[in-house]
């Protein structure tokens, strides 16, 4: 039997891509190293599945190319995922900042509504299925996997690398696409880990692990870009939705800033404090402010134990400045374990724009997150391998 299309990974592009191509016809088979569909899927947003954000537009996106998938998020919009989802038995609730969960917060929903319109259109999924080599035998593919110990060769017209990226080595996470386009001479863009906790080191860290588990609302910035939401400090350093953001921009050597008080003044506030008399400590403040444990811990740096009315003016720009540019420079982070997705992969130069086909290599597309684009947290990269896996799919 020769395929239209060999998909390689069945996430969220692969299964995408599969329901697409089968519904218009096409003969497709999906291979899955793993025993269950759609690994990454089933774990995301705490196993309810944020599968996409209500805002997703291509300014999300971090790419050497910031407007390469301006024109695969066009063919496959945010409406087009909620419509998709809704026409399969799946109504959306809106959650912080657009993120659309499930109704019935179940991930395992998401991935049965691809499982079953594989199953009624006819496209078949091989699930335990390692691939390990794709070639190109004139204008036919060749792909050869292993199942059961055996090895087993495939072929067809046109092949499907959406086997993502390196996180999460537990769920199956491997750099096999990026192998293939290497095999095949395509340029890649230097991955590396994004959404990612940092870590902290050096005279900084007992300051951060005296705080371990302590949550604060937070804008965190580097330059010109910033995140309004939650930061978390840990034993080793720090998460939470605002920091996991910034990472995707982050590089080693780089520090960033932090405004522990985004949505009010502190010189406002020490200056209203003073013109009721000032008597209260500047400990009783912060108290007002942050929790017990914060307050206290910034006595480490600040008067904390000074009288509001007594303070200087170079105590109050202290306290300013604190509270409002907070300045740590991480010194790594927590790798692809703990990493959300991958930064960096298959260069978007060597893709055609339209359709993600490799300019070289006629018949071989590349989708989902081996693809050198990544989305913000909050649904944004599920939004991307929809897109992708449509996008991919009318080619086939």
């Amino acid at each position: 039997m020769i395929y239209d299309a060999i998909i390689v990974g069945a996430g969220a592009c692969g299964l995408m891509c599969g329901v697409q191509a089968a519904i218009q016809g096409k003969r497709v088979v999906l291979l899955e190293k793993n025993d269950k569909a759609g690994a990454k899927i089933l774990i995301s947003g705490g196993g309810r599945c944020n599968y996409t954000n209500l805002y997703a537009n291509f300014d999300n996106f971090i790419s050497a190319d910031s407007d390469f998938c301006k024109d695969i998020l066009d063919q496959w919009t945010v409406d087009d995922t909620v419509s998709f989802f809704e026409s399969n038995g799946i109504r959306g609730q809106e959650k912080t900042l657009g993120q659309l969960f499930p109704v019935s917060n179940k991930a395992k929903d998401v991935v049965a509504v691809f499982v079953n319109l594989l199953r009624e259109y006819g496209g078949e999924l091989r699930l335990s299925s390692d691939v390990k080599a794709v070639r190109k035998n004139g204008d036919l593919f060749e792909v050869t996997y292993e199942k059961n110990g055996q090895e087993i060769k495939l072929q067809s017209h046109k092949v499907v690398m959406a086997s993502g990226g390196l996180p999460i080595k537990k769920m199956g996470a491997s750099d096999f696409s990026l192998r293939v386009a290497r095999s095949f001479d395509l340029d890649l863009v230097e991955t590396a880990p994004a959404l990612v906790p940092l870590t902290i080191t050096g005279k900084d860290k007992p300051w951060f692990a005296d705080l371990a588990g302590n949550t604060v609302f937070s804008e965190v910035s580097i330059g010109s870009v910033r995140f309004k939401e939650n930061i978390l400090f840990t034993h080793w350093g720090l998460s939470g939705p605002a920091i996991l953001q910034i990472s995707s921009y982050w590089r080693p050597g780089q520090s960033i800033r932090i405004n522990m008080l985004p949505n009010e003044s502190m010189s406002d506030l020490i200056a209203k404090e003073r013109s009721q008399g000032g008597k209260r400590l500047l400990i009783h403040l912060l108290q007002d402010l942050f929790t017990k444990k914060l307050a206290e811990a910034l006595g480490k740096c600040l008067p904390t134990d000074r009288k509001i009315a007594s303070m200087s003016k170079a105590d109050a720009k202290l306290v300013d400045s604190t509270i409002h540019r907070f300045e740590v420079k991480p010194a790594g982070d927590k790798g692809y374990d703990k990493a959300e997705v991958m930064r960096g992969g298959v260069a978007t130069h060597e893709l055609d724009r339209q359709s993600l086909e490799a300019k070289k290599v006629g018949g071989l597309f590349f989708g989902g997150e081996c693809v050198d684009v990544t989305g913000w947290l909050g649904g944004y990269n599920f939004q991307w391998a929809w897109a992708a896996g449509f996008a991919i799919a009318k080619r086939i």
